[in-house]
């Protein structure tokens, strides 16, 4: 018995079954459909040149084309001007939200604080939170009300999680940027010892010997990631007291100052908000400590994107208008 093959024949006629559903959109001026919208609007070739900044001979030409590429007269005229074809009355009510999204996705770039998603999630600690989002939050809630802002105090794998795109941003200490990564420089402030307010020392000449006589807090910084740039180095001061309490975060060595006779050296602008609060003093240290530099960090792969430009900026903003005192 012969047998006869017929699976070449059945794939080539699969394959042009498949072009024939499936049209390359690559190889059509997708700036017809625009002008077909127009026409379908005002029916009407000098009046949809006019609306799309055409002459009407290229309008005209645009419809030629419209009529060959779908096989279909799309627009035929009548005693009161061109009428769609029933064709083409379906493509004018398909057409139309169509343009409108491709319209929506070219304007985000001139409203992109409009078109965030609902949340930004922002890696820094909670004393950079305390600094930060007062001013922030306001700012926000005026401009973009739709935008929740999620804090995570964790800056452990944060070069990672930026990678990712777990986190949006992060804030804290880093002197250069990784490759991949960029950062922007928020604020510079000093350092300056927090004590309570009726501490013994305070009743005392205020001396490095002194200073160092006391027992220290310190914010214990996670660094396993071995990103250790992206930490606040609240514990790695040059003090002459080596056996520090670390407790993690400044609001609960703030709480702890207050109860004992523990000092704790931290970032002014941070101190003065955490004086405001509890009965707390401020003291400039009896040494020079070098400046303490907050900055912002992200991904490459955000850097051109319009809503988290915008964010950076916002974001910036807040740290440079604090009040003069802090």
């Amino acid at each position: 018995m012969d047998y006869l093959d017929f699976s070449g024949e059945i794939a080539a006629d699969s394959c042009e079954a498949r072009q024939h559903r499936e049209p390359n959109l690559a190889s059509m001026d997708l700036n017809l459909l625009v002008a077909l919208d127009a026409l379908m609007e005002h029916r009407n070739v000098t009046r949809a040149a006019q609306n799309i900044g055409q002459s009407q001979p290229a309008t005209s030409r645009a419809l030629s084309k419209l009529r060959a590429v779908f096989n279909d007269d799309l627009l035929v005229r009548s005693s009161t001007g061109l009428v769609p074809t029933p064709r083409g009355e379906r493509f004018a009510r398909m057409l139309r939200p169509v343009l409108h999204e491709i319209r929506e996705i070219v304007a985000s770039q001139s409203s992109a604080q409009k078109e965030w998603p609902s949340k930004a999630v922002l890696a820094m600690p909670d004393h950079q939170a305390l600094v930060l989002l007062p001013r922030l939050l306001p700012q926000l809630r005026e401009r973009a009300p739709q935008l929740d802002i999620v804090t995570d105090p964790f800056l452990a794998g944060a070069l990672r999680r930026l990678e990712r795109g777990e986190i949006d941003l992060a804030v804290g200490q880093i002197g250069t940027s990784p490759p991949g990564y960029l950062r922007r420089s928020l604020y510079t402030d000093r350092f300056v010892c927090l004590l309570r307010y009726d501490h013994p020392a305070l009743a005392q000449e205020w001396t490095l010997e002194s200073c160092a006589a006391l027992r220290h807090a310190a914010i214990a910084s996670n660094r396993e990631d071995g990103f250790g740039q992206i930490y606040d180095q609240l514990d790695a001061l040059d003090m002459p007291n080596r056996d520090p309490l670390l407790v993690s975060s400044v609001l609960t060595a703030a709480v702890v100052i207050a109860a004992t006779d523990l000092v704790l050296i931290l970032p002014h602008r941070i101190a003065t908000r955490i004086a405001a609060i509890l009965s707390l003093a401020i003291v400039d240290p009896p040494m020079e400590l070098k400046p303490y530099e907050v900055a912002l960090i992200w991904h490459e792969r955000c850097h051109r994107d319009p809503d988290h430009a915008w964010l950076r900026r916002e974001i910036a903003v807040a740290a440079k208008t604090q009040p003069a005192q802090e």
